[in-house]
């Protein structure tokens, strides 16, 4: 009798990614697994057979489930840190540039976060996510954070009589605003359930600015790097 062996398990999910490479369609499983039933009630197991391949296959390429939550919070801010930084540095001190600066980061981080694979960043406050394992993607967060404080600090010069707000706590809340996002599309289902210019035009209210320099920034933001 002729034997016959199978490459990898049957998928326990419909394959929407075909195309994709054994990494990441690993990912993009492992992904929703961990938002639909929590990072701790996720087995490397059902990661495996959620793709339709052996387990020690998954372990070929990677450690273990805490490597896989880790480069998927790595990816969903390492994009907008990138930016940040490239933004910062064209900005310098000049508080218009600044705010056109702080405009183009809120608009694109926004849509970075709505189009991150089954909404990942609903896992930012879990409590795993605070063990050292996962330094990199907190340093990457709070980096990206500290320029969105500056930003808006430099941004606000140009509406003197707004209330100054430390940088640190200018920070904190101009990313809260852009992360809404996040419970959005936890309520809405949608993958875009704000636009990206409305939740840039926030920061930028927050920052202090008024309609006129809300719209002086969003027209000079489209010219940034």
């Amino acid at each position: 009798m002729e034997k016959t062996s199978r490459a990898g398990r049957p998928r326990a999910v419909p394959d929407a990614a075909p195309e994709l490479p054994p990494r990441e369609q690993i990912l993009l499983a492992a992904a929703g697994l961990f938002v639909g039933q929590g990072f701790g009630g996720t087995s490397t197991r059902a990661i495996a057979d959620a793709v339709g391949i052996r387990q020690a296959s998954l372990y070929y390429h990677f450690a273990g489930k805490d490597d896989i939550l880790a480069e998927l919070l790595n990816r969903s801010v390492r994009p907008s840190a990138e930016l940040a930084r490239r933004l910062e540095e064209r900005a310098g001190p000049d508080p218009a540039v600044s705010a056109a600066a702080l405009y183009a980061l809120a608009a694109t981080d926004t849509e970075l976060l709505a189009r991150a694979p089954h909404n990942i960043g609903s896992l930012y406050l879990t409590p795993e996510v605070r063990d050292p394992r996962f330094d990199e993607f907190r340093a990457l967060r709070e980096e990206l954070q500290e320029v969105y404080g500056r930003l808006g600090g430099k941004a606000g010069q140009l509406a003197p009589g707004a209330n100054a707000v430390p940088v640190s706590v200018l920070g904190a809340l101009l990313i809260q605003v852009v992360e809404v996002v996040i419970p959005l599309r936890r309520l809405g289902g949608s993958e875009l359930p704000v636009e990206p210019a409305v939740v840039a035009e926030a920061t930028l209210r927050m920052a202090g600015l008024g309609p006129a320099e809300i719209q002086a920034a969003a027209a000079r933001a489209a010219g940034l790097p």
